[in-house]
């Protein structure tokens, strides 16, 4: 008898995982980062989860851009009406790399208690790390649902290559979302590439997903630590200073002098960028770079660039958002090299105020609808 009783229980078992497995399959995965406690129990964050240490920075980093909105304050309830919605996007100096939330260019803009068209102004850091525009894409794409009245989008010359458009982990991990990209914006970028991650049938399974639901679970978790402190990266001071002395290369992505192709850089993108703001005004900066004084400085600017290539990029750039009409601002050289921390575009405190005073003047004088 008992033995019947134990075979029927362990084909109950088996019954149930197979179908908690079928269900599970049948589930967009991005539909299991809707469901969150940001914005319920805790308040939202004021960046996207990211983060390579979590015991300490109550942070870690996912693939699911549904739940790394859920997890952001701007999915706090409806906009309010004398709220004026900027949008931030970008790379992680955008997101802010060693500088606390209230550091960040998003930060100091929305402390800085400025008035547009009757308006509060309130922005919204929406910056990822990782140099891509066609990671900033799909980014915009997500966020011209929540209503932005304005987008400040910073890039640099690093995030044009296309050779490196589909290798950012949140691109390369959301195959489903760029098949829909390259579709409505006739992106040159094939649905087969292997860059894309595909997963299985196995892979999209209870099993195949553990790591993907239990990273989930611990976002939600850290909310709790991160609301009571405040804290969503590491920061320290012991860290290695941008380069500023190079060798005598001078090639850019494998691009050797004296030509830079446009035909290898991804301007499509850029203009996909603005397709998918719509009517929503775009402000385009050139973010600021250190510029180095070191040995063979007459070869790179910096660690990114040599110079011939950053030259005729900005060139590139002229030419593009005069032709388009596009509002662009260069500020290439706007910071001095002293305030810039381990990368040759990451800012410090006081770097980032000296831009947002000047971006701060260009928001000014938008014009009212």
């Amino acid at each position: 008898m008992s033995g019947i009783f134990f075979r029927n229980v362990l084909l109950k078992g088996l019954a149930l995982f197979l179908v908690l497995n079928l269900a599970i399959v049948a589930v967009p995965a991005d539909a299991l980062g809707k469901v969150s406690l940001y914005n319920k129990l805790f308040p939202g964050r004021t960046r996207f989860p990211f983060g390579e240490n979590p015991s300490q920075s109550y942070n870690l980093s996912i693939f699911n851009l549904e739940a790394m909105f859920a997890s952001h304050l701007l999915a706090d309830g409806s906009k309010p009406i004398g709220e004026y919605r900027v949008f931030v996007i970008g790379d992680s100096s955008t997101w802010g790399t060693l500088l606390k939330p209230e550091e960040t260019l998003a930060g100091q803009l929305d402390a800085a208690g400025m008035n547009i068209c009757g308006k509060w102004l309130r922005v919204y850091n929406l910056g990822y790390p990782t140099i891509s525009l066609t990671k900033d894409l799909m980014v915009l794409d997500y966020a011209i649902n929540y209503l932005p009245d304005l987008i400040i989008w910073p890039v640099t010359l690093e995030a044009f290559p296309l050779d490196k458009q589909l290798t950012s982990p949140i691109v390369a991990n959301n195959a489903g979302m760029m098949d829909l990209l390259i579709t409505r914006y006739k992106l040159p970028f094939e649905m087969t590439d292997s860059a894309l991650v595909r997963p299985t049938f196995w892979n999209r399974s209870l099993i195949g997903q553990r790591r993907a639901l239990a990273d989930l679970f611990r976002l939600q978790m850290y909310g709790i630590l991160w609301s009571a402190t405040g804290i969503d990266q590491t920061y320290t001071m012991d860290y290695e200073r941008a380069q500023t002395d190079f060798g005598t290369d001078a090639t850019f992505h494998g691009i050797k002098p004296p030509m830079l192709d446009e035909s290898q850089l991804a301007f499509g993108v850029l203009e996909a960028g603005f397709q998918a703001a719509g009517k929503t005004p775009v402000l385009l900066v050139n973010e600021p770079m250190l510029i180095s004084g070191g040995n063979n400085s007459n070869i790179r600017y910096n660690f990114f660039y040599p110079r011939w290539a950053y030259d005729q990029w900005r060139q590139m750039m002229n030419n593009k958002t005069t032709e388009k009409g596009w509002k662009y601002i260069d500020l290439w050289d706007f910071i001095p090299s002293d305030q810039f921390t381990n990368s040759a575009i990451h800012l410090t405190p006081a770097g980032e105020t000296l831009l947002a005073g000047r971006i701060a003047q260009t928001i000014n004088q938008q014009t009212c609808p």
